[in-house]
């Protein structure tokens, strides 16, 4: 599918088709998940292709690429203002074919993405799932944090991103957007799910407890034990899991 944005920009994604183990029950309301995948990552990357294949058996899903990956126009705006207009026309696309009920499930970066949009946007999700989310920016706790601001920040590393994974990167933030944990506290009341890996690399696990500490008890927390970190370390039976929540949070 293609998706173009408010701001004019061409987004390519895909549509996996839903694969319901049983009908569902009279006068559910059908689940469509919107996928908002990691920095660098894309919708034709291992992660997202076994992700869509444990989610489809709780709905539709449908993935984009964030403008500056993969087939997708325009520059990566590394998860700001820009990306929130992505994830708005994608929820928006979504509900114009016919969606019942919308929940993104945003992974890292995409997880920061997801929070700001059902906090800010104009199309906003019926629940949205923050997995693996970055709270705020320029984190550089860890060494694969260090290497991301590496490929962002130096000229051989922009070079290198372009080359390698074809990302094509915007000019730095001048004033940077609120950050995740400065705006989740305005989800309410759009049912929340934040979900962190005892073993993310990339973010300690102390951006995990200050989101659903600003989060409130609204939101629903997951320390997950053995998880790493987004796409490449989810499971089948976390993502089944997630499915579940979004069922029973839809269709309660």
């Amino acid at each position: 599918m293609t998706v173009r944005t408010e701001d004019g920009v061409r987004l390519s994604g895909v549509v996996v088709p839903a694969d319901l183990p049983a009908p569902p029950a009279y006068g559910a309301r059908a689940l469509t998940f919107v996928v908002a995948h990691g920095f660098t990552n894309s919708v034709a990357r291992p992660g997202f292709v076994r992700l869509a294949g444990w989610l489809r058996r709780f709905g539709e899903v449908r993935g984009l690429d964030f403008r500056g990956h993969g087939r997708s126009g325009g520059s990566s705006g590394v998860g700001g203002d820009a990306e929130l207009l992505d994830l708005d026309a994608a929820v928006a696309a979504a509900r114009a074919d016919g969606a019942e009920a919308v929940v993104t499930v945003g992974m890292s970066m995409g997880g920061g993405v997801a929070l700001r949009q059902a906090a800010l946007g104009r199309h906003r999700p019926d629940a949205v799932v923050g997995v693996s989310a970055v709270s705020r920016w320029y984190v550089r706790d860890t060494a694969p944090m260090r290497r991301v601001h590496w490929l962002l920040e130096t000229g051989t590393g922009r070079r290198v991103g372009a080359r390698l994974v074809r990302l094509r990167l915007a000019e730095p933030w001048i004033i940077p957007p609120p950050a995740p944990l400065q705006v989740v506290s305005r989800i309410a009341p759009t049912p929340l799910l934040l979900v962190h890996g005892e073993r993310d690399e990339y973010f300690p696990v102390e951006h995990f407890r200050l989101l659903a500490r600003a989060a409130g008890a609204a939101a629903t927390a997951w320390l997950v034990p053995g998880f790493g970190h987004a796409e490449s370390g989810a499971t089948g039976p976390l993502v089944e899991r997630i499915g579940r929540w979004a069922s029973a949070t839809i269709n309660p």
